[in-house]
């Protein structure tokens, strides 16, 4: 089968403790107004943080989102040719950035983060190695700023403010997780001791309160494969993706873990693989669970509902595979995240090819 679009879904319901892991300007942990009611909440940036933090975990190559990568380039020219004293290299790094329309600040960074990945560091150091008794070419700088790109790169994009040529098109998508259920702000209050503090004295010598919250999130992210694919190639993008999927489902934000110690692992995931669009079941969410025996099994219940209500919208997928359920209703059931990866691998593999029409 071929298809013009292609899409990946990916769905998650995973039930958090008393926490804390993305907090507002207030220190409290942010919520949303949803259905009419409260939900805990979790943004994109924290989460996307997250997964870019798992890859490193994973020995994944991922970029540097950095406001010294004139700092970078330096090093890079400097390793390249040992004998490239600090003046040198600093002319060509300028000359760099000036023909990429990237300002450079008094203090040699830019003025906003950049993302740039180790690959497009050591290629344009080869670059201007290879031309330093020669022009640099702006048309040869911008393809390097655009090639070799790293998977955290392709997959969440770039943007340039100083020049848009550079940015690149994200191929991820991922929604602000929220509670299936209406929650109510908790507070913690404590103190702290001195522990050499006399026998006759009392009193804390600290006093203080903390906000947190307990949640059962309903977690969502997409991946345009053909976008990704245009990125990375075919091989790097199917492989980029399983490692997506496995970073977004393990993963959590930090926030607060020392005091809440909060690390849980999903409760279910299923995994969409659609030929017309992306679709966020949160509306199955629109009318907030209710439960005095726990979240979790209402909350998948009303989950595989969207799904099948989606389906009077729009094609049916070409893989729907789950994980965590007893007995699927909706989808092809995984023994394990490795077996729902490798089922995954397998169709984007056959898809792609018969896409492309090879053999």
């Amino acid at each position: 089968m071929t298809t013009n679009n292609l899409y990946l879904d990916i769905h998650v319901i995973q039930t958090v403790p008393s926490s804390n892991i993305n907090r507002d300007d207030t220190g409290a942990p942010k919520t949303a107004l949803y259905g009419g009611v409260t939900r805990a909440r979790v943004s994109s940036q924290s989460w996307k943080r997250a997964v870019r933090q798992s890859f490193k975990d994973d020995t994944v190559t991922v970029g540097f989102r950095t406001k010294a990568a004139a700092q970078l380039l330096k090093q890079a020219l400097q390793k390249l040719t040992s004998e490239l004293d600090d003046d040198d290299a600093w002319e060509q790094v300028n000359a760099v950035f000036k023909l990429a329309s990237v300002k450079l600040d008094k203090d040699d960074e830019t003025s906003a983060l950049l993302l740039v990945s180790p690959g497009q560091i050591e290629q344009l150091a080869q670059y201007v190695t290879d031309n330093a008794d020669g022009e640099l070419d702006k048309k040869a700088i911008k393809a390097v700023l655009k090639g070799n790109q790293s998977i955290d790169l392709a997959l969440f994009g770039r943007m340039v403010a100083d020049n848009p040529e550079l940015n690149v098109e994200a191929a991820a998508q991922v929604a602000h997780a929220i509670s299936t259920h209406e929650v109510v702000p908790e507070f913690d209050y404590f103190t702290a001791l001195d522990d050499l503090q006399p026998e006759d004295s009392t009193g804390a010598a600290m006093l203080g309160t903390l906000e947190f919250n307990s949640a059962t999130l309903y977690r969502y992210a997409n991946v345009n494969v053909n976008e990704l694919i245009a990125n990375l190639g075919e091989t790097a993008a199917i492989d980029g993706i399983r490692e997506f999927v496995k970073a977004f489902v393990l993963s959590m934000p930090t926030g607060k873990q020392n005091t809440f110690a909060n690390k849980t692992l999903p409760n279910y995931v299923m995994v969409t693989l659609r030929p017309d669009t992306p679709v966020n079941l949160v509306s199955g969410f629109e009318d907030p669970v209710s439960s005095k025996t726990g979240y979790v099994k209402q909350s998948v219940q009303q989950l595989t509902a969207a799904y099948q209500a989606a389906l009077s919208f729009v094609e049916k997928p070409l893989l729907n595979v789950d994980l965590g359920a007893n007995e699927s209703q909706v989808a092809t059931s995984a023994d394990n995240l490795t077996d729902l990866l490798e089922q995954l691998a397998t169709e984007l593999t056959k898809v792609v090819k018969d896409e492309n029409g090879n053999d």
